[in-house]
């Protein structure tokens, strides 16, 4: 995947309602800093002293950003005034997405959210533990004596999509071209907001493309996969309509091959330039479970968006109707209001606070499923390489969206 650059046209002009004192200059595809200091750095320095709760950029036809935690947990518990009904920037293009539930607000988006929850609550996940064990041990064991991989390609990029595509039951040869469709709907590639737009809803069709026929082959038909569990459900005692099926399907093809696969290397890359933190795990495992809601504060990853339903004020400035609010999820782990010292990773922290999975109504029903993702990959990783470091004289590339990932991460061990 080549980089994201910064949109050519031209920055969008300035609302009446918007205070020169609240303007920054951030895109959020491509924020300042990203290739020397890092994503969450380059997301940071919205908390600079005396930056506001609420700034507003002309990046990606212009919106407003929540720079606080608690701003942002405000703005996702609150869908009666900040709408899921267009949640891609930018808005131009969001607002022809369809991925039926995340753009539901209550209590419509309820019941179709029990539906999914069914298939991906703590039981169900206690149930393919094994499954996901034996995908990590499979993909270690190919490259643990060559001493050398790239991490991001060879296990961040393969290990939750298998996951995915084996309790979906769908072939693993169409993981490859669905991963370039999850890829422009998260980080959309162009140089305007129109080629933008294209990029998205291209990929955006070419999933519900692929998940349409699919649904029909399963539907009415009992099995034990994730589609079909799904699809043979009914809402509130009714059938759903194919196209409530295909998109609730969309949205789990989206979250299953792309999030995890890019919070694995992002906690990679800082245990492969910190020994220190991987000796901690391996002599002590009792840690591991603890380390594993640590990572999660300390390296969120989605940028989600929320559009408002009507003219409110907010932390001093009035907001218009059809504005759009960005929720960073990094500036939630990562903001001093919410933790003591959190640039520091502390894998014995006593409260952890995070919005990694989002917050509130919408807050994201794979969270069971990623989290028992990280912590086998950190059991059977440690288990057979317990010494590794990203590799000197290479350079991992950041890529920052509403899903943000890294790539080119290698990483080395004695053999």
């Amino acid at each position: 995947m080549t980089s994201q650059t910064a949109p050519a046209a031209p920055l969008a002009p300035v609302p009446a309602h918007v205070p020169q004192a609240r303007i920054v200059d951030i895109d959020m595809y491509n924020p300042a800093g990203i290739a020397e200091e890092g994503y969450h750095a380059a997301w940071k320095k919205l908390q600079a002293p005396g930056t506001p709760s609420l700034v507003w950029t002309p990046r990606n036809g212009g919106h407003w950003i929540a720079t606080r935690g608690a701003l942002i947990r405000e703005v996702y518990s609150d869908p009666l005034n900040f709408s899921s009904r267009i949640i891609h920037l930018p808005k131009v293009a969001g607002q022809n997405s369809d991925f039926g539930l995340i753009q539901m607000d209550p209590p419509q988006h309820t019941a179709f959210r029990e539906v999914i929850d069914e298939g991906l609550n703590i039981d169900a996940m206690q149930r393919v533990e094994a499954q996901i064990r034996d995908q990590a041990i499979e993909l270690i064991e190919r490259f643990k004596d060559n001493g050398r991989c790239d991490f991001s390609a060879e296990y961040a990029g393969m290990f939750p999509i298998r996951v995915f595509m084996a309790l979906a039951d769908l072939p693993m040869e169409d993981a490859d071209f669905l991963k370039v469709f999850t890829w422009h709907v998260t980080r959309p590639e162009g140089n305007t907001l129109e080629e933008m737009a294209q990029s998205m809803n291209s990929a955006n069709q070419g999933i519900l493309d692929y998940v349409a026929p699919v649904v029909d082959a399963r539907l009415g038909k009992p099995g034990k996969d994730l589609i079909s569990r799904t699809i043979n459900t009914k809402v509130n005692g009714q059938e759903m309509t194919k196209d409530q099926m295909v998109s609730l399907i969309a949205l789990l093809l989206l979250a299953g091959l792309d999030t995890v696969v890019n919070f694995l290397s992002f906690f990679m890359e800082f245990l492969g330039r910190n020994p220190s933190y991987v000796k901690q795990l391996t002599e002590r495992p009792a840690l591991l479970n603890r380390s594993v809601e640590e990572l999660l504060r300390r390296f969120p990853l989605v940028c989600i968006g929320r559009i408002l339903t009507k003219d409110l004020e907010r932390d001093g400035v009035v907001l218009k109707e059809g504005d759009m609010v960005l929720l960073p999820t990094p500036l939630v782990g990562l903001d001093e209001q919410e933790n003591d010292d959190p640039w520091t990773l502390d894998f014995q922290r006593k409260r952890i606070s995070h919005a990694t999975f989002g917050y509130g109504p919408h807050r994201c029903a794979g969270l069971h499923l990623a989290r028992l993702e990280v912590k086998v990959t950190l059991e059977e990783w440690l288990k057979r390489i317990p010494e590794f470091r990203v590799a000197p004289g290479t350079h991992p590339v950041y890529q920052s969206g509403i899903v943000a990932a890294v790539d080119d991460l290698i990483l080395e061990w004695p053999v």
